[in-house]
């Protein structure tokens, strides 16, 4: 929404209403990197502990070099996981999970958990929209 100059409002009601509107393009950037995929699962496998990076490929199947790459210098830059290089032979690299990425962290899980729980009934429903969906070009 905007008001006559042009300068974005906050939502009147609803979860967005209490969030200046300044602040919500930052917020759906947040909420954008944090609910991405790779990130949820990053953060969720480093609940455990710190880990190399060959552990988290191992951990996260699916997942390219480039996307953990990314999406760990990504989680890095916001304070949500800590790099940390230890000068050795060969050198050693370990990401954990940042105290800020405590409380996002049992977030993820439950989401997580959600998902898996919800696997079979939501597969369903996709193939019956599916099949509705081809029943119905055709038509």
């Amino acid at each position: 929404m905007q008001d006559s100059a042009g300068i974005g409002m906050a939502a009147a009601v609803g979860p967005c209403a209490s969030i200046p509107a300044d602040h919500m393009d930052f917020i759906r950037q947040v909420l954008d990197r944090v609910g991405d995929k790779w990130s949820m699962l990053i953060i969720a496998v480093l609940e455990g502990g710190p880990m190399r990076y060959t552990d988290l490929q191992r951990q996260i199947p699916g997942i390219s070099q480039r996307m953990l790459t990314h999406t760990l210098r990504q989680l890095t830059e916001d304070g949500l996981i800590s790099r940390t290089a230890y000068a050795e032979v060969p050198p050693r690299v370990e990401y954990a999970l940042a105290p800020l990425a405590g409380g996002l962290n049992e977030i993820v899980k439950q989401l997580i958990g959600w998902a898996a729980d919800h696997h079979d009934e939501i597969r369903a429903n996709r193939s019956r929209a599916g099949i509705t969906a081809s029943s119905a070009s055709r038509s």
